[in-house]
């Protein structure tokens, strides 16, 4: 039995356990004892979790043990009879009634969703899997309950330059983080086709920034750009420096130039070229990657183990292989978002 039928046959089973106890009790306690609309306790319970026919099947259930009740009570006809009925009668009516009022915010509530992820879907496209020579895998985790998205963002894009990429967290949390990224993203899937280099392309996002966010707001972010030859041009504006795996050896971070302060506070990072050899990987990541503590207190370190996960299998295998990693590392949860992005110069044999 899968576990969504278990689910709803347990929300029967609750309210009719209690139905069940209020008549076992009824039964071996002098009526007088009982209060009058015990048996409404029921479908009252039903409404919190049942759907609006099974609530109107109990409050009925309900309804017909409370006239049954004079069986045990001997009291057909008696006052205290026709009194436990007829609030047995109007609160399971009530129940029914609050269940439908639960029912349909629960359709609007999940009509929203809906949208939402919608919205956030169209925020961080489907990611080609390679383009050229180059192959590609993303992961992103984010911080906020039963969110897709929140405020790091990713992109690639094919340009006559080059394919660019871009990696970027947006201060702060919730729907202004996620607009202020949509805004991020839509921007650079302009200015990756329009302008000739990777720090104009950071100068225009720049201003996209300082156009649309607050005082406080600002997005770190860095930019990549892969060429035919091998050679990668970085342009880094306030955020961590990619991690570049080699096919053997250890992993080393990418010396990204001078810091700069982040989009919107006015950068001006100079590019920066390496070269990414066949069969090597480069990891970008937002900073929920390495400031997710464990127990110690201690981050998430970029050592052999993470290089390690970062060459298995597939890129799709070892970002699979970090995230792993990275759950059994958090000690209290993951609490701030994690966007990953790997790229594969060639082919893992």
């Amino acid at each position: 039995m899968s576990t969504a039928r278990w689910l709803r046959g347990f929300e029967v089973l609750i309210p009719l356990a209690v139905l069940g106890v209020i008549v076992v009790i009824d039964v071996l306690v002098p009526p007088q004892l009982v209060v009058a609309g015990a048996f409404s306790l029921a479908p009252l319970v039903a409404c919190a979790m049942a759907s609006v026919r099974q609530t109107a099947l109990l409050a009925g259930a309900a309804v017909l043990v409370a006239g049954l009740s004079t069986l045990w009570n001997h009291n057909l006809g008696a006052v205290d009879w026709w009194i436990r009925l007829a609030v047995t009668v109007v609160l399971g009516a009530f129940a029914v009634s609050l269940t439908e009022v639960r029912a349909r915010r629960e359709r609007r509530l999940r009509h929203m969703t809906d949208i939402a992820q919608t919205a956030q879907r169209a925020l961080l496209r489907a990611m080609p899997s390679s383009i050229g020579s180059l192959g590609f895998a993303a992961r992103y985790r984010s911080a906020t309950k039963d969110a897709l998205v929140g405020g790091d963002l990713y992109e690639v894009v094919e340009t006559e330059a080059g394919v660019r990429v871009i990696v970027g967290d947006v201060r702060g949390k919730g729907l202004d983080a996620v607009q202020l990224a949509a805004t991020v993203v839509t921007g650079f899937r302009r200015a990756a086709i329009t302008e000739a280099s990777l720090p104009a392309a950071a100068q225009d996002l720049d201003d996209v920034v300082t156009s649309v966010a607050g005082d406080e707001d600002f997005v770190t972010a860095v930019l990549a750009e892969f060429h035919d030859d091998h050679s990668v041009t970085v342009v880094n504006c306030g955020h961590p420096p990619p991690l570049l795996i080699p096919e053997a050896g250890s992993g080393r971070l990418i010396d990204t130039g001078a810091p700069e302060p982040p989009l919107g506070l006015g950068p001006s990072p100079e590019a920066v070229t390496f070269v990414l050899p066949n069969h090597a990987r480069l990891l970008f990541y937002t900073d929920g990657l390495i400031e997710t503590r464990n127990r110690n207190g201690d981050f998430l370190p970029l050592n052999r183990d993470t290089v390690a996960a970062l060459r298995r299998g597939r890129p799709e295998d070892a970002l699979d292989a970090l995230a792993d990693l990275l759950n059994d590392h958090a000690a209290q949860g993951i609490n701030d978002d994690v966007a990953l992005l790997l790229v594969e110069r060639g082919g893992l044999a």
